[in-house]
């Protein structure tokens, strides 16, 4: 084929598609080994069962580059036919390809994920001059989660427009810089009630009082801003005056997980991470439940006992919402770890700080004024999908178990 000097080709994408078999890749580029080009992108993706392949080749020869493009061009032709797969051949010009502004990473958790809420995503990614490099799905239970990694958008504006979207479509969108999801070293600091477990711990032990209904009323009180969580608490500590400390240990074995906690923890550990709960509860009931997951660092209340009761009084400094963020601080400086890559995750006031010092903040099925504030949030009823806006996908996930010899639950049948 003969070509004009400004009509010279300078990049050859190939694209196969069809049903995915053991060899197609090494095939193809083995064919192309034969001719003077070099591989400038590729990319594979197969979904059920079909393989989609692209290949952006460009000449490794200044002169002759059309022919031997044209020459790559027919040879993938040919390997098409022979493995029976539609090929796709777009010659194209020189790749000016920059490094690409404010690269992002868009994680989308839907359950179900439905096409609506992914075209919604879509649309205000590009109405806020992003661009959708690629998509991949990390993650079919217990969530659907898809991973788009976009270029040209503002961090903040595209974080905000896509809480909004995310609020009307029912999915969870987590926006974050990609250098957040280097492999590596990481912290993660959970709340405790309502976050690794379903329970408020005090409400528990507040039953073995028959005080209860005073315990919430209290707790009321402190969400309407007419008391501050250690004027709270202690007020709260003091009606369980009297309370046998044995039912500190009926409470912590009535304490219930949330789904997928187990996971989550065994799955950070073993992947390397560091994991740690701080707590406005209680360490009678957190340091038992974190040496029982294997949490690497705790740090709740200390309910005062004498001769065997609580005296409704509590030792030592109070754990509030300052005190979160400077245990969090605290932890990444023992184990080494730069704030950048902590992980917060909690669903109550009390974690504002800690969410706003980590380097990726997530309200779990938090209240309004927390989602608001926070990076990201989760409002599903499983704690093991934090792992996907972590960059873990489902494989990683029982790859490790299988590696540690511990059976993942057979996800259901789709």
């Amino acid at each position: 084929m003969a070509y004009d000097d400004d009509e010279q080709p300078r990049t050859l994408l190939i694209t196969l598609t069809g049903t995915d078999r053991p060899g197609v890749t090494a095939t193809l580029t083995a064919a192309l080994a034969a001719h003077e080009v070099e591989i400038l992108d590729v990319e594979q993706v197969v979904i059920r069962g079909r393989l989609t392949l692209g290949v952006l080749l460009g000449p490794a020869v200044e002169h002759g580059a059309a022919l031997e493009l044209d020459a790559a061009a027919a040879t993938s032709r040919a390997v098409g036919n022979e493995l029976g797969m539609d090929v796709g051949i777009t010659l194209g010009a020189a790749e000016h390809q920059p490094g690409r502004r404010n690269r992002l990473l868009v994680t989308v958790l839907g359950h179900p994920l439905r096409p609506s809420a992914l075209s919604g995503i879509a649309r205000r990614i590009s109405q806020l001059g992003g661009n959708i490099d690629r998509i991949v799905r990390t993650a079919s239970y217990p969530v659907t989660a898809i991973e788009l990694s976009v270029s040209g958008a503002d961090q903040r504006d595209l974080r905000a427009a896509l809480a909004e979207e995310s609020a009307a479509l029912g999915v969870d969108v987590a926006v974050q810089r990609r250098v957040l999801r280097g492999r590596g070293t990481y912290l993660v600091v959970m709340d405790v009630d309502s976050t690794l477990i379903q329970d408020e711990v005090i409400e528990l032990i507040a039953r073995h009082a028959g005080c209860e209904d005073e315990v919430r009323e209290v707790t009321e009180r402190a969400m309407r801003g007419e008391l501050d969580f250690a004027q709270s608490l202690h007020a709260r500590v003091a009606l369980l005056e009297g309370v046998p400390a044995t039912a500190l240990d009926e409470v912590r074995a009535a304490v219930r997980l949330t789904p997928g906690a187990r996971t989550l923890v065994r799955t950070l550990t073993r992947l390397g991470f560091r994991v740690a709960v701080v707590s406005g509860g209680f360490s009678a009931v957190v340091d038992p439940l974190a040496d029982e997951l294997g949490i690497h660092h705790a740090r709740a209340n200390v309910l005062e006992v004498v001769d065997g009761v609580l005296t409704g009084r509590v030792v030592g400094d109070v754990v509030d919402r300052a005190a979160k963020a400077r245990y969090l601080r605290e932890f990444a400086e023992l184990d080494g770890i730069p704030l950048d890559r902590t992980v917060a995750i909690g669903d109550g006031a009390n974690d504002l700080d800690m969410l706003a010092a980590a380097g990726l903040g997530i309200a779990f099925n938090a209240k309004p004024v927390v989602r608001a504030q926070a990076d990201t949030g989760l409002n599903v009823p499983f704690l093991d999908p934090v792992l996907y806006l972590l960059g873990i996908t489902r494989e990683e996930i029982e790859q490790a178990d299988a590696d540690a010899g511990t059976p993942t639950p057979a996800p259901p049948v789709r």
